[in-house]
């Protein structure tokens, strides 16, 4: 006998809407206040051996993005892409979970892709700040891949569907040979990706192994 009871799948949920909201707040009141109170600076991940390095950071760096790019104008490419993100599948997994069990998972993802940027940091002896929720949306990429990984999704330019599974192990790879190869001019975090991915595996792991019921 089936524990399943269909509801109705809410297309914007409350805490996907209200992370999208934040996100979007802090990063207009960098664009306003960064000249006068240096907000990204203070809100971003620095290395915990440097002075500028606040506990707090582990977690307000998931919220703060990037607001220029090198050449110095606005950029909305990194909010806009990590947003997109967070919509497409963490509103899936918000209307599985319920509210509580996802922010609590969303910010989780966002803690562990942190922590495990500072460890890589002071282990390979590279040092660079961070901002950003793509730590966090990875960890819920990876969710929907465990629950969901026959699910078809189309990748612009690529003009096939790939499962959800496939994806979430390609972009995984590169994310390890991107870290690994430290490259010259990249400026992503790779280790931040892999430790919200790595983070979001495993709780999904613990969930499905613990409670079946609740999980789908």
């Amino acid at each position: 006998m089936s524990n399943f009871r269909f509801t109705r799948m809410d297309r914007f949920p409350p805490v996907v809407k209200n992370l999208i909201i934040i996100n979007i707040l802090v990063w207009v009141a960098q664009l306003i206040y960064d000249k006068q109170w240096g907000l990204t600076i203070k809100l971003g991940l620095w290395p915990v051996d440097t002075p500028y390095f606040e506990p707090y950071q582990l977690a307000t760096h998931m919220f703060a993005h990037a607001t220029y790019d090198l050449r110095g104008n606005i950029t909305i490419i990194h909010i806009l892409f990590n947003m997109f993100g967070l919509y497409m599948f963490g509103r899936i997994l918000e209307n599985v979970w319920g509210h509580k069990r996802f922010l609590f998972f969303y910010l989780a993802c966002g803690v562990g892709a942190a922590a495990t940027h500072l460890i890589m940091q002071y282990l390979m002896g590279t040092y660079s700040f961070a901002v950003g929720a793509s730590g966090a949306v990875m960890g819920v990429f990876v969710a929907f891949g465990y629950l969901f990984p026959n699910t078809e999704l189309m990748i612009i330019p690529i003009p096939i569907p790939i499962k959800a599974k496939w994806l979430v192990i390609v972009y995984i790879l590169i994310d390890l040979f991107a870290g690994f190869g430290n490259m010259a001019g990249d400026n992503v975090a790779h280790f931040a990706h892999l430790g919200g991915a790595l983070t979001g595996f495993l709780i999904v792991l613990f969930w499905n192994k613990t409670n079946r019921r609740t999980l789908y």
